[in-house]
């Protein structure tokens, strides 16, 4: 179980990569849709808008990878992102509290989240002491 009070979530309608950050490093889960993103076309004069509906367990799963999280961050592209953060805050309000900014990403890797979390989130590099134990100032 993560044991980092800050977690950054990149949420698209295939995947999403939950990393869990802290000083002492890093943790990631990556969750996929129960059932496969379909295309759905949106025809003149129909109705519904085209979208297909956000996959509730799918949803339930990544918001379970963030659950124990104080500071919740979720970046992507489209609107997965804001359809995830919607649903924290209306079926999980508890959790949803805990959203600290919703913004876009389009595709960064691993690295790059790891990366902007820590920078969003402030968090410093660990330093490591210099041989024989003493630093220098």
């Amino acid at each position: 179980m993560p044991t980092h009070f800050h977690a950054i979530v990149w949420i698209d309608h295939s995947q999403a990569k939950v990393f869990h950050v802290g000083r002492s490093g890093d943790d990631e889960i990556v969750l996929h849709p129960h059932l496969p993103m379909r295309h759905l076309h949106h025809k003149a004069g129909s109705i519904g808008s085209g979208h297909a509906a956000p996959d509730k367990e799918f949803m339930a799963g990544v918001m379970n990878a963030v659950s124990d999280a104080g500071e919740i961050l979720i970046i992507g592209p489209a609107s997965a992102k804001t359809e995830f953060a919607k649903y924290l805050r209306e079926q999980h309000s508890k959790i949803g509290d805990r959203i600290v900014a919703v913004e876009a990403a389009d595709h960064p890797s691993d690295r790059e989240i790891v990366a902007y979390a820590k920078q969003y989130f402030k968090i410093a590099p660990t330093r490591v002491a210099a041989a024989g134990g003493a630093s220098r100032g």
